[in-house]
């Protein structure tokens, strides 16, 4: 298996020259901050990638998009079905899509029953064919599950019974895959067309070099120049796993603990 190698991680500024050259960008965001889609539909529109991959649609939404759907920004919003799936306000969102009107688009989310599955039995039974591309048969080491499992226990404000956290890193692992999925597909058909890199637009949980979307893709085709970008508000952890990484001001935002105290 693909092993992380010692990433040499920089800050990156608005000159987007620096991503240039890749074939795949993985960039990450913290979903409900308009300052990081603000980065990734300015990156989008200087890079002029052919295909976008989307975590926030599944591969069935994203059949559907259109030129004249990506025009109408409302109804791309209904087709799209974004408010029912939970996803922060569209408008957000929405000029990542109109900087990119040409490309073909990738669904890479899982659909919300393939994540359930993925909790109840496994992340490799969830995705199906071609689950041992992704390393999904494997079984994590002990460290790397215990490690994987903290991240789960804090993500949700260590509210979550314990029993409940190996299934909730195989949820997390089987996103990880459907988005490199998604991403390669989209890859593919960029080779095809000959124009642009495939930009994936993530949270920066799925972004990250060690397990990530970029491993994924490097596991996969070690030959591929996939660049990942985190995006801060605004600490910066000591040791990012990203190539590149962007600190913003921070939103205002109820206590996200809150639901589970509830």
């Amino acid at each position: 298996m693909w092993s992380w190698p010692a990433f040499a991680g920089q800050l990156l500024g608005d000159d987007w020259s620096a991503l240039e050259g890749a074939d795949v960008v993985v960039f990450g965001e913290v979903h409900d901050n308009p300052n990081h889609h603000r980065n990734q539909a300015n990156a989008v529109a200087a890079l002029g990638p052919a295909a976008l991959v989307f975590e926030q649609i599944t591969p069935d939404l994203a059949a559907r998009i259109s030129p004249d759907l990506i025009a109408d920004p409302a109804r791309l919003e209904a087709v799209l079905e974004w408010e029912d799936r939970g996803w922060p306000d569209f408008a957000m969102y929405y000029p990542i899509f109109a900087a990119a009107r040409d490309a073909a688009y990738f669904g890479g989310g899982a659909s919300s029953q393939d994540v359930r599955r993925a909790v109840d039995e496994g992340a490799a039974r969830a995705f199906g064919d071609g689950a041992e591309l992704f390393g999904l048969e494997q079984a994590l080491s002990d460290d790397e599950q215990s490690e994987r499992q903290t991240i789960q226990h804090e993500a949700h404000c260590g509210a979550l019974p314990a029993e409940m956290l190996p299934g909730m890193v195989q949820a997390q692992r089987l996103r990880d895959a459907s988005l490199a999925r998604a991403a390669l597909a989209a890859h593919y058909e960029a080779v095809l067309r000959g124009t642009g890199p495939v930009v994936v637009i993530t949270g920066n949980g799925h972004a990250g070099n060690r397990w990530g979307v970029p491993s994924l893709l490097r596991m996969q085709e070690p030959d591929l120049t996939v660049v990942s970008i985190a995006q801060f508000e605004p600490q910066t952890p000591d040791a990012p796993e990203f190539d590149h990484w962007l600190v913003t001001d921070a939103v205002e935002r109820d206590d996200p603990c809150a639901v589970f105290r509830k």
